[in-house]
């Protein structure tokens, strides 16, 4: 075995660790916890519900940017956690609030660690993002929920981040990007079950980057995110990994014009709209 093969072994030996449960994998904060419960409620009042969100100013302030947000055209813009759940709906709030939760699960043990997680989150956001702005122009109804599915298909890298506690063996990050293309999907599902969020996501999790997999003639939520996952790995620059975009079955779900190309082959939907999808992971950040 060679001396790198020999380095990945420990790395991987680390995450089988998590994989195994052998490691604590990382949990919802109990506030996120208290207010999903509520919304699982069929009795709940938009009095609990404020009640529970306003322990979290952080959170309030993240509900508010939605609401207030270009995706959702209010005459009357929000201006109390009212008007806020009013606009944004049960479903709504209960996706943001985990995209909420997302960011602060992970302790950043040293600089290394937050350079992994900065690379990770930024690519994470973009593809929600572009998910997210594309949902209206490609028919589906909720671009949070776009949003929240394009975010979640890659959790696990960050599960794989989570692994590695002790700053003298973070991975480089082509250590890291190999883990994550190992692990991350497994690692993915298990804490997407834990954390008992709906099977819809877990799906996503399993289909995302299986960009030939035709399960519906329709384009769906899957379509969507693939999409957004697509063009954020191109502006990555990792276009040796992937296809060119006539080989995704999304794209081939697509009708004219809403299928048009780019002189740099990705979507003209995506191209022209790029301010929007810089406001929306603005949101994330």
């Amino acid at each position: 075995m060679s001396a790198v093969e020999s380095d990945y072994s420990i790395y991987r030996r680390v995450v089988t660790q998590l994989l195994n449960g052998e490691e604590q994998l990382p949990s919802l904060p109990m506030i996120t916890l208290d207010i999903r419960r509520a919304l699982a409620d069929p009795n709940v009042t938009v009095a609990r519900l404020k009640q529970l969100i306003s322990k979290d100013p952080a959170l309030s302030a993240l509900l508010m940017k939605h609401a207030s947000s270009i995706m959702f055209r209010s005459t009357q813009p929000p201006k109390t956690l009212d008007d806020v759940i009013r606009v944004l709906g049960l479903d709504e709030v209960d996706r943001i609030t985990l995209v909420h939760s997302l960011k602060s699960l992970f302790t950043l043990h040293s600089a290394a660690h937050k350079q992994l997680f900065v690379g990770v989150w930024g690519r994470m956001t973009r593809q929600a993002a572009i998910s997210a702005v594309l949902a209206r122009p490609l028919g589906i109804t909720s671009p949070d929920h776009a949003l929240l599915a394009s975010l979640l298909c890659d959790v696990g890298e960050l599960a794989v981040l989570s692994a590695f506690k002790d700053a003298s063996e973070v991975p480089t990050p082509d250590v890291f990007g190999r883990l994550c293309r190992e692990y991350g999907q497994s690692l993915g599902v298990i804490v997407l079950k834990k954390w008992a969020v709906d099977e819809v996501y877990i799906g996503v999790v399993r289909s995302a980057r299986l960009w030939d997999a035709d399960s519906d003639s329709r384009l769906g939520l899957i379509d969507l995110v693939n999409l957004g996952l697509y063009h954020a790995l191109r502006q990555d620059g990792r276009f040796v990994q992937l296809p060119a975009i006539e080989g995704l079955s999304a794209y081939r779900k697509l009708t004219p014009p809403l299928d048009a190309l780019d002189a740099s082959g990705g979507l003209v939907l995506v191209s022209t709209h790029q301010d929007a999808i810089q406001r929306t992971a603005s949101l994330l950040h």
